[in-house]
């Protein structure tokens, strides 16, 4: 039986998968292990708008060198799930994915992106909703969705920022997520969830809860609730508190979700260089019974000064003294309790959506949603042609080839991806390359941003050899087992 299982696993497959996780009630869970899990992201976006060039046929998950390099400087961090805003369906994916996936990091993906046509507009937002642009979204799902580092999609990231968008954005934004749903039940062997990205506008965030997360006709299978809630949220700076953030009355706000709630941005950078001491608090036990995490924005250095490392996008790159503040702090949790938290044994039901759960006034309250565009029912019913299709593929060189050096200039002597055994998620301490104390003094981020967020990509105009080795021995192990029969 032995020899069976293990002749089985070389047939099946050598590249190492990570646990594709499921929602619960309002967690993330791993199915195999019945844990929590514990999001303790980073939004990646290098180049930011310009790292998604359709004309040059490259997006963030391209590049496998580039992906290479901050797999492994995002490993050492601790870092497990990585944002992507802006992905391109019709380039190849394969290699960037492997590489973070055996790095052990899941995957947050928007499947918008700032191009004409390929977003919702929060201004005249009907004019936006159309076959062609539902088309783009179905294929990044089919772009990613055999993936199992895949943990879920955005339908839309703070379309809605003002109450002067909360007249009719609302029911598009949750009618994407229908339709997304719907072509993954349809075309996807297991459920991804959908969800949306939020503005911490506290005018019109919890209509905006409301709005998403009610289940129409008190359905629970109803297709156009959101899977999960995420919020953009920039209120706790510098040397702040739980209670001087208001991050304790997000904790009140969302204390009785239906669905994971977790931060898809955070990292306010007045004052600058930062140092991060809210991860005490949303890894902790103020927040961790509410919220399932968050993503730190954002990577790489641009003009919004909220980088942690600064670089060339397709070469060296040196970290910042942000970088040693997060692992700093990151270092300080207690992970192997953070991530065996079991999921609560109840959580609070859907709500059935009503015009009552509406306070703002403005805010749309009715319920009924924009039917398909013409066209969109047979995509939905046929799926996208032609089809991207991913899947992970070995990686035989880890090493990474750029320089890298340290903020006080030193070069990252041996820099490497460090392939975690299957089911391994990463965390602080897998990858143990030496790092320099993180002085720095002017290699920081500085100076001041806005908060604001534009749509979905990033914030410059307001404010990614042990596999091997472990292949090896499974073949020596066979070889060894035939030989004693």
């Amino acid at each position: 039986m032995l020899m069976q299982s293990a002749l089985l696993a070389l047939g099946a497959t050598a590249v190492a998968a990570l646990q594709p996780l499921e929602v619960k009630n309002d967690d993330f869970v791993n199915p195999k292990t019945g844990n929590r899990f514990q999001i303790v992201g980073m939004a990646y976006q290098p180049g930011g708008s310009a790292g998604y060039d359709p004309k040059t046929k490259r997006d963030p998950l391209s590049n496998p060198d580039v992906c290479m390099r901050d797999a492994a400087l995002l490993q050492i961090l601790g870092v497990n799930a990585i944002r992507v805003y802006n992905l391109n369906p019709d380039l190849n994916h394969d290699e960037c994915v492997s590489i973070f996936n055996a790095a052990g990091m899941y995957m947050l993906l928007d499947v918008n992106s700032p191009m004409p046509g390929e977003a919702l507009t929060s201004f005249e937002v009907y004019k936006s909703y159309y076959a062609s642009y539902l088309n783009r979204t179905f294929a990044v799902v089919e772009a990613f969705k055999d993936y199992p580092n895949t943990l879920a999609f955005f339908s839309g990231n703070e379309v809605i920022d003002k109450e002067e968008t909360t007249e009719f954005v609302p029911s598009y934004v949750r009618a994407v997520t229908r339709d997304l749903k719907n072509y993954i039940k349809k075309h996807v062997s297991r459920p991804i969830p959908v969800g949306y990205s939020a503005a911490d506008v506290r005018e019109v965030l919890w209509d905006s809860f409301n709005y998403f997360t009610c289940s129409l006709q008190g359905d629970a299978n109803d297709m156009s609730m959101g899977d999960l809630f995420a919020l953009n949220s920039y209120s706790w700076c510098g040397d702040s508190s739980f209670t001087k953030s208001s991050f304790d009355d997000l904790v009140e706000g969302f204390k009785d979700s239906p669905v994971p709630i977790f931060f898809s941005e955070f990292g306010c950078n007045t004052p600058s260089p930062r140092i991060f001491t809210e991860i005490g608090s949303i890894y902790g036990p103020d927040m961790y019974n509410v919220f399932a995490g968050g993503i730190v924005y954002e990577y790489t250095q641009e003009e919004n000064n909220y980088g942690i490392v600064n670089m060339t996008e397709e070469g060296p790159a040196t970290l910042m003294s942000d970088f040693y503040s997060l692992k700093e702090q990151y270092a300080k949790l207690d992970f192997s309790k953070l991530q065996n938290l079991k999921p609560k044994a109840s959580a609070p039901k859907p709500v059935s959506c009503s015009p009552k759960l509406i306070t703002v006034d403005g805010f749309q309250s009715n319920f009924t949603l924009p039917a398909l565009p013409p066209g969109a029912a047979k995509i939905i019913s046929e799926g996208v042609s032609p089809k991207p299709k991913g899947k992970l593929v070995e990686i035989k060189d880890w090493k990474v080839k750029f320089e890298v050096r340290n903020a006080d200039g030193t070069v990252i002597k041996d820099l490497a991806v460090k392939p975690l055994a299957d089911d391994e998620v990463n965390a602080p301490g897998s990858n143990t390359a030496s790092l320099s104390a993180g002085s720095g003094s002017g290699s920081g981020s500085s100076g001041s941003g806005s908060q604001g967020s534009t749509n979905g990509d990033d914030k410059e105009n307001d404010a990614a050899s042990r596999g091997v080795g472990a292949v090896l021995a499974l073949v020596m192990g066979v070889v060894a087992m035939v030989a004693a029969f």
